[in-house]
């Protein structure tokens, strides 16, 4: 089968969404995915988007522990006030 519809939704664009990334500085790339870096909106490559949702992931994994561990010691005192 053909794959005539390939690529339809970049061919708008400028450059049919290349040019350089602002993360890892690649020049000629896709950039086709928006994300925020230091407050603006900017688009990078497909390697610089899965590295940053990596990186969140990872801090979202770090603070979820924290988390879950303050409210343990919040119940600990309502419990004695019922008794």
């Amino acid at each position: 089968m053909s794959k005539a519809h390939r690529g339809t939704g970049i061919r708008n664009e400028a450059n049919h969404g290349r040019g350089k990334c602002p993360r890892c500085g690649k020049e000629n790339i896709k950039v086709l995915y928006e994300k925020e870096i230091d407050g603006a909106q900017v688009k990078v490559c497909k390697y610089c988007n899965a590295a940053l949702k990596n990186a969140a992931r990872v801090e979202a994994r770090k603070a979820k522990p924290a988390v879950e561990a303050a409210p343990a010691g919040d119940e600990a005192p309502a419990e004695e006030a019922q008794a």
